[in-house]
């Protein structure tokens, strides 16, 4: 039965069993499964207000999914897919874009290229920029630029009321507030206006280590990372490489610690820079060199979906010698290949901000230490407990905190995710939950303050 007769919407209704609705719930990582009564394939703002009204008028929840990156809820009432919400609008003068709920990070990168500028976009180029935005955005030259959430000047979204608002700082601070940072959790956003950079060209690429130079390679990378401009942005990636045919053959079936580079300027300068690097122990490869911007979301190498994976993060400060030891302990040469681990360098412009009109989260810490593992052999609660254990190791130079950015999958729990805000911050999104979405509507999604009993976490 095609059910479009009953919602008028412009794009695409499914239901359960009916073709195309497995398709059009596929996602990035698979880890949730939803299931939810209602699909609709949004194209338009006008479809998601019929969304949202009808499920307030049925009492079902409603949830948003565009790429999937990172569910944690599985939706069992109305889900919105803004997949096809494809607007791109583009002001140089003004050095500002507008962006539809359905646009990745890729596309938004080839359609700023001509105009010699680039979004504050993160490690993947197939994550959605919208919702990557509402999460914080944690972009690769972030030191330089601080968090992609800060950038944003308007939001256009459905309320549970079912009202399209546009949503500024100066219209309504808090939820402008709220929205940035906290994710889906007090309306749907159909695009948003954000800020871009003038960039043509930067430095970037990295250093493979494998063998017996990962450990002095960890060692002055953590040491390195104390010294660098805000210019320089970095990360390192420590797991096993897949024996397969298109993995270079320096690296194939090894461990490796990968260095992540991009910086803001000229090669001469960096070589300089990165010369600690290279002299601590010999690289497998060496990738660092001059590239287009429109590259920038390529660095990390992110393999493309999908993928069943378990991940979690933790906070951390500045790392002594021992903390590295601790860390190779668990994820050197002979480290555990249930997971990967990414120690992602934060300082620079992520630090404290007086001016910020966005929640993000905590803004302290010196490292984000992000592990992973895929699924299938492995089960999520083997994946879960390996992880667990290099957590609990590092829990000596933890700041207490996690990354809401980083939190996903159904093992998140309100607890965790209390430890993502400052309290006074934590209080006031549970009063501005309380008010802008009172029946929980938007409840599928970890990053729900707890505004009354009946709230899902």
């Amino acid at each position: 039965m095609n059910v479009n007769t009953r919602l008028d919407t412009q794009g695409p209704i499914f239901t359960p069993g009916q073709a195309g609705y497995a398709s059009e719930l596929a996602g990035y990582n698979q880890l949730v499964v939803h299931r939810p009564t209602l699909v609709v394939g949004a194209r338009h703002p006008t479809d998601v207000v019929t969304a949202v009204r009808h499920a307030t008028e049925t009492g079902q929840s409603v949830g948003v999914q565009a790429t999937g990156h990172g569910p944690s809820v599985p939706a069992d009432g109305v889900l919105i897919s803004t997949r096809r919400m494809q607007r791109i609008e583009v002001n140089p003068a003004d050095r500002t874009v507008t962006v539809g709920a359905g646009v990745l990070a890729k596309d938004l990168m080839a359609a700023l290229a001509p105009h010699g500028l680039v979004p504050l976009v993160g490690s993947s180029p197939d994550v959605g920029v919208v919702g990557y935005h509402l999460g914080g955005g944690i972009p690769l030259l972030g030191r330089r630029f601080g968090y992609a959430a800060d950038r944003v000047r308007s939001l256009e979204v459905v309320t549970a009321d079912g009202h399209q608002r546009t949503v500024t700082v100066e219209s309504e601070p808090e939820l402008f507030w709220a929205m940035l940072g906290c994710r889906g959790n007090f309306g749907v956003v159909t695009a948003l206006t954000t800020e871009v950079i003038p960039l043509t060209n930067l430095v970037g690429g990295g250093l493979w280590f494998t063998g017996d130079a990962i450990a002095p390679a960890l060692r002055s990378y953590v040491e390195w990372s104390a010294t660098i401009p805000e210019e320089m942005s970095s990360s390192v990636l420590l797991m096993r490489m897949p024996d397969l045919d298109g993995v270079p053959e320096p690296l194939r079936g090894r461990r490796i610690a990968h260095v992540r580079i991009a910086y803001l300027g000229d090669p001469d300068t960096v070589d300089r820079l990165l010369q600690p690097l290279r002299v601590a122990a010999p690289a497998a490869l060496d990738t660092v060199g001059e590239m287009p911007a429109s590259g920038l979301a390529s660095i990390h190498g992110e393999p493309p979906g999908p993928v069943t994976f378990e991940a979690r993060n933790t906070l951390l400060n500045r790392l002594d010698p021992a903390a590295v030891d601790r860390l190779l302990d668990h994820a050197g040469t002979a480290g555990n290949d249930d997971y990967l681990v990414e120690l992602r360098h934060l300082g620079g412009a992520f630090g404290p901000s007086a001016t910020s009109r966005a929640v993000i989260g905590r803004r302290d810490g010196e490292f984000i230490l992000y592990t992973g593992s895929r699924l299938h052999p492995l089960t999520g609660d083997e994946a879960a407990a390996a992880q667990d254990h290099l957590h609990r190791a590092m829990l000596p130079w933890s700041t207490g905190g996690v990354t809401p950015a980083f939190l996903s999958g159904p093992r998140v729990t309100t607890s965790q995710l209390r430890t993502g805000y400052d309290d006074g911050d934590y209080r006031r999104l549970t009063g501005i939950k309380a008010t802008w979405d009172p029946d929980n509507l938007f409840r599928i999604n970890h990053n729900v303050p707890p505004c009354h009993p009946g709230g899902r976490a």
